[in-house]
This record gives structure tokens, sequence and C-alpha cells, in this order.
């Protein structure tokens, strides 16, 4: 049954903008379309930064609103360089709102085709507010100009099922599914605080509905307490030259250059065409840094068990791309698995994934060594419409207690939780999606699986201190599936992130730990203000990061230290350095100019990420506790800087903790024991830790305490009076 019908007219994109948004407003039913004005694209680039701009616009600021608050407002947008099908990576886009499991705003970057049919039916970016009285399901034509609230109380909520009936509807045939986009969450979603939203597209070749995450931070949660149970956009003939871009031969020009490294190189290099992010499985298990047992270790013994040769054979084979034209291909997934738990148990079943996170989240987290029963767990975590990652860290969490008896068969409803246990732990997801048993307490998150562990089960102080430190979670948000004990770079690119523990915004732990290529402090330091800056310009333009970092050129580093120069180009001084791969950079900075008409350099470009990452700082002063800080919430457990307990410290004791007490403290070890060992290593590290932030601060130009000063925020150009005065009561 239609609610409501809105009709439009479909504009025409020009240099990558369509020029609208589009803002829905379910308590009252409303509809509105809106002109993106010059400033916004000047000043807010595009995909997050139109997010944060119509969420400043949206949101009340006389009180602190909350996640299930009806005027949280969600928001998804792609960016003026999203869905060019001829460079690679340009199918992304970015959804904004104030999270459940923070308190503040999440962004989550997500593929699928979504996105960017949302930018050709006509919107830059969509902003929904309210929350629906029953519920409803949105359709976007971007053939017709109309967009349609529909009554969904008959439509089932598992991402597998919505997404498949979806398609079908609103297809006129076979070929035109792969005109369809649906984003959806599920019954996990409704049920928890770990819920992500969906985002599909037809796969041709496979014949069925493949989907993309917007994984973190409970995005889905979000969604389905505004009662949406999915949101489809329709949209043909989706194509480079339908964004009109400003200059088609530079964009030709650049697209194929980019491509054809992809290519050639990656069957070199890390081979994600063929198996995706599979490939740092061995990686970081090599260097000591794939999270194992709840991040207490780096290795995994049983590594290859669940690596790039278990996955190479049940992959479907060849490159898998999740947007029309992307070389990477990195998509990959696995047909006809035949689910063992759960309401699909026999069935043969599509499964997209898994990719590195999940393995390493919920293999070897949970010292899990059998590769279907990870498949089991990506699958069901899809279809309820539930984030992985924070599944997987916090079931390790769960099974960490479990060993230490804080949790027990009693407590857990009779879940055994031991390491390694795939078969209860997949039940627990169960329970979570459901809404049942311990399922409800675990779906909450760890910040809340922590106060409510320690009051209900009355702990004592030094148990709730072991749950502190080995809780793996930053302002709410569980911890992405990289080891940082000996990454002061990556503690500070986890801790100091705007939305919480998530690495992409600061991924620095490879070229901290693998490459070597910031050995110093100085350049630690500097390194969280360039790349959070850099990465957060793929947010705001409609990319994907992988084509920048996971494939570079054979001769980057000779490039970046300017020993050779190559295609006319000359490294500048501010991206002269090979972690930032400048070569790729400039290639972006060109593709930005062909399609927006603009003619900027790496300062400038950097600028636009700069000044929209400030935006998100100062807006998060709306969501802050009374008393609270951004100092106080800037901060990550023990577990993430060092050794918590005397076997992890053992494990690791003559290959850095004795160095480091004798070399960098000068501390005769000879006499003391392990705990007065650990206790000097903690007290340093710790402060090396708070050392660190007040550098980082200081470079990006904020206040001791982590707010952008009010000279920042004039020197972007954000100095917008209500926003002024926010962040003047914080100085």
């Amino acid at each position: 049954m239609t609610i409501l019908e809105f009709k439009y007219e479909v504009p025409e994109l020009s240099k990558g903008y369509a020029n609208k948004t589009l803002y829905i407003n379910l308590d009252k039913m409303e509809i509105k379309i809106e002109d993106v004005t010059p400033e916004m694209k000047d000043k807010f680039t595009g995909g997050k930064g139109f997010d944060l701009y119509l969420m400043w616009n949206y949101l009340p600021k006389d009180k602190r609103t909350t996640w299930d608050d009806p005027d949280n407002v969600l928001c998804i947008a792609s960016g003026p360089l999203g869905g060019t099908s001829n460079y690679p990576g340009s199918g992304k886009s970015i959804v904004t709102a104030i999270s459940p499991l923070t308190g503040i705003i999440i962004d989550s970057n997500v593929g699928g085709y979504a996105g960017p049919f949302i930018k050709y039916a006509g919107f830059d970016a969509i902003a929904i507010q309210g929350k629906s009285e029953k519920e409803i399901s949105i359709f976007i034509d971007g053939e017709e100009g109309k967009i349609v609230i529909e009554d969904a109380e008959d439509l089932p909520s598992e991402t597998y099922k919505v997404g498949t009936l979806m398609t079908e509807k609103y297809a006129d045939d076979e070929r035109d599914k792969r005109e369809v986009s649906v984003i959806s969450a599920g019954p996990g979603a409704e049920n928890s605080y770990w819920g992500c939203l969906n985002f599909s597209w037809y796969d041709t070749r496979r014949g069925y509905v493949r989907y993309k995450q917007a994984g973190r931070g409970g995005t889905g949660t979000i969604f389905r307490n505004k009662r949406i149970k999915s949101i489809v956009i329709k949209k043909r003939d989706v194509r480079t030259q339908g964004n009109n871009p400003a200059d088609l031969d530079s964009l030709k020009e650049v697209g194929k250059k980019h491509t054809k490294e992809m290519v050639d190189l990656d069957s070199k290099q890390n081979e994600m065409r063929t198996i995706g992010t599979v490939h740092l499985i061995p990686i970081m298990h090599d260097f000591d840094l794939l999270p194992t047992k709840n991040f207490k270790y780096g290795r995994f013994d049983e590594h290859e068990k669940i690596g790039k040769a278990a996955y190479r054979k049940r992959f479907n084979k060849g490159p898998d791309p999740c947007w029309k034209g992307c070389a990477v291909g990195c998509s990959h997934g696995v047909s006809n698995f035949e689910c063992k738990t759960g309401p699909y148990k026999g069935q043969k079943v599509s499964v997209d994934g898994p990719e590195y996170e999940t393995i390493a989240g919920c293999g070897s987290s949970w010292y899990v060594s059998d590769p279907d029963g990870i498949i089991e767990t990506n699958f069901y975590c899809d279809t309820y419409g539930l984030d992985t990652i924070s599944i997987g860290t916090g079931i390790a969490f769960c099974m960490e207690l479990y060993e230490y008896g804080i949790l027990n068969n009693e407590r857990t409803g009779g879940l055994d939780l031991s390491w390694g246990n795939n078969d209860d732990a997949l039940e627990l997801i169960h329970q979570i999606a459901r809404g049942e048993g311990f399922g409800t307490k675990v779906g909450k998150g760890i910040r809340k699986m922590k106060e409510h562990f320690a009051k209900e089960y009355s702990l004592n102080e030094e148990e709730i201190r072991l749950m502190h430190d080995i809780g793996m979670e930053s302002k709410g948000l569980e911890f992405s599936e990289y080891m940082t004990k000996e990454s002061l770079a990556q503690q500070g690119g986890y801790g100091f992130a705007l939305k919480g523990p998530q690495h992409d915004e600061a991924w620095l732990i490879f070229e901290d730990m693998v490459r070597n290529n910031m050995p110093t402090f100085e350049q630690k330091a500097d390194a969280l203000w360039w790349f959070p800056m850099w990465r957060t310009s793929f947010g705001l333009l409609g990319l994907c990061k992988l084509p920048w970092n996971d494939i570079i050129p054979e001769d980057n580093r000779e490039f970046a230290t300017g020993k050779i120069e190559k295609d006319e180009m000359k490294v500048p001084e501010d991206i002269a350095d090979p972690a930032k791969i400048p070569e790729h950079v400039l290639n972006y900075v060109k593709y930005y100019n062909a399609v927006t008409g603009n003619n900027i350099d790496s300062v400038e470009y950097i600028k636009k990420s700069e000044r929209v990452y400030n935006f998100q700082r100062a807006m998060n002063l709306l969501f802050l506790p009374e008393g609270a800080s951004f100092r106080d919430i800037d901060i990550i457990p023990y577990r993430a800087m060092g050794p918590v307990t005397e076997e992890e410290y053992l494990s690791r004791e003559e290959e850095y903790y004795l160095k480091e007490l004798q070399n960098e403290l000068n501390i005769d070890t000879k006499d003391l024991t392990v705990k007065e060992k650990m206790v000097e290593l903690r007290k340093y590290r710790e402060a090396r830790y708070s050392k660190l932030k007040d550098i980082v601060y200081k470079r990006r130009g904020w206040t001791n305490s982590g707010v952008p000063t009010i000279e920042k925020i004039k020197d972007l150009g954000i100095d917008f009076p209500k926003l002024i005065e926010l962040v003047r009561k914080y100085q």
C-alpha cells in the first residue's frame, strides 16, 4: 500500500554533482528537495562532507540528541567522483548518523551500487529524520522521477530475502535487475547495537543479488529503529559519461593508466583480484599482528587453515567488483554453501566474503581454524544485518571472560564459550538476531557488557580492572582486527580516530610494522595528521582506498624519494614519502580536477579533507556527556598498548619487552619479578601514548583537550556562528 508518493524532475549531472539533496521526515511523512549550493561544494566537497552538513542543519542544537531519538539523522551520500566506471574503486558511499554504540557520529564506508544510483537518480545526499509509525519501504525511481513510501509490514527483514524480493519487484526483466539496488538491515539490527546496512548489487554472472556492508557503529540499528525495512533505488544506464565530467579526455587518460596498473601488478603483489583482503592473513601472522585470543597474541599457529589457500579454493573464480568497471575486483564470495546451523540449516546459500576482518575477528581471535565455520558466521551476520568486526571482537571478549571464570555456563545460559567453539559462538549470533537469552546482553556491545557484568555478577575491583584492560573498544566501538601493542602509530590511529577504532581512518599498521616507513616518534606523530586527512578524502569523493595502497607502483620508493621522474611528474614536498604513494596521490588529484573542473594541487586536496575532519570533531561536541572531554574518550584499553596478563608478557618478553625495559628505561631487570617488570612497562607505554596525544593534538590544531581551536576553525572557513559558539565553550 502506498503511503506517500512524491514526483520530481531528475536533474542532469554536472561535473560530478546532481546539485540536489533529498530530505525525508518520517514523523511528518514529508519529502523535500533542496539545492546544493556552491558553498557546500567548496567547503564540504561531497560524500561524508555533505552528510555532516545535512546533519548539522537538521539536528537540534539545544539538546543532546541520542541515537534512538527521532531527531537522529541517517544520511547517505556518494561524492562527485562516485559512479565513475572507468577508474578503480569509484562505487563507494558513506553513511552517517549518531551511533548507538558511541553516542557520537559514526561514518561507515560501503560499496555496492546504491550510493552511485542515488546520485544518478538525482541526489548528492539523502537525509532521513524521524521515526515511522509502521514498517515502511522507500523507493527512489530515478527513471520516472518519483519517490514512493510504501507499507512494508509484510516484508521480511532478513537481507537475503528482502534484497531478492525488492530487486525482482522493481526490475522489468532479468537484465534490468542490475539497475536496482537495495539497502536493508535485518533482525540482528533490530535486536542489537551492532546492526549494519547491506547495500546490494545484482551479479549477472552468478545470477543472484550480492551485498557490501556499512558495518560500523550500528547504522543498521538506526535504520530499523526508524522502522525502515528497505530503501530501493532504480537507475538505468549509469556510466562515466553520465557524470558529465569537466574534462572527459583527461579522466579517460588517468583512469586508463590506473586501471592498467591494477591489472598488471596485482598478481605480483596482493592478488586482490583473486583472493581479496585474505592476502593479509599470512602477513599479519608473520609480523605478529594477527589478533589471536582476543588480541592477547599476534600469531595463530593454524593461520594457514584460514588463509590464502583455504579461500582460494572456496571463492568463486575471477575478479568480482562491487561497482561497474573496478579493476581491483576484490569482492569475492562463495556459491552453493550449505549451512549447518540456524534457520538456513541444510540450505545452500551464496555468501559475500569473508574478508580479512571477518576471518581475523571470527577466526584467529576466537581461536577458530575452520574456514567453513567462518563462512557460515559471515553469511548469518550479513543476513541478520550484523557487523562482523564487532561480532568478532565482542564474542572474543566473552570467550576470554569465560576462560577466567567471569563468565560460565550458568551466566551464558548454557553456552560453552571456550576458545575455538565456533558452534556455540554461532548459536550466540542466532540469539543476538532473535533478541533472546545471553545474546541480548552481548549484542549491546563491549562497553555495555562491561557495565552489565560488573553490576549483575558483583565483580571485584581486580575483575573489573581486567575487563577494562582486555575489552577491546574505544569510544564504545569495538576494535577492528589489528594488533597494536608494538605499533604506537596504530595505537594513535585507533585512539584518536573520530568515530572510534576503525582502520579506515588511519591504517598505519602496515606502514609502521611491515614496511617500516615511519621509524621515529616524530614520523609517527606526523603520520597521524596526514593519513587521516588523506583517507578522509575517499569518503568525500565516493572512492575506495584499496586502489591507492594495496597495489602500488613498482618504483614507488624511487619516485617518492626523487631518484626518478616519470610521466613529466615531479613529487611535491608535501607528499615526498613512500608511505603516501605519491604517484597515486597525483593520480587522484588529476582525477578530481578532471571531473569537477577545479584546478587544485595535493595541498589543497588535503585541506578539503582537513576541513571536514575538523567539522566532524567539532560537531561531536553536541553529543559529549556532561563534563566529558575528547581527551577523556581518546583512550584505548591497555591491551592495545601492552601485555595485560603474565602469560601474555612472557610470550613476547625476549622479543620485545626486556629490550625496551633495558634499553629505553635503563632498568636492570635481573632481580625483578614478572609483575614488577609489567608495572614498569605499563607506566612507560601509557606515558608514551599520552605524549603522542599531546603532539598529535598540537599538530592537528587542537587544544590540549582535543578540541579544534577557534583559529583552526576560522582558517578552514567553517566559522559558522553556531559552530563557533559551540567550540568556544570547550576552549
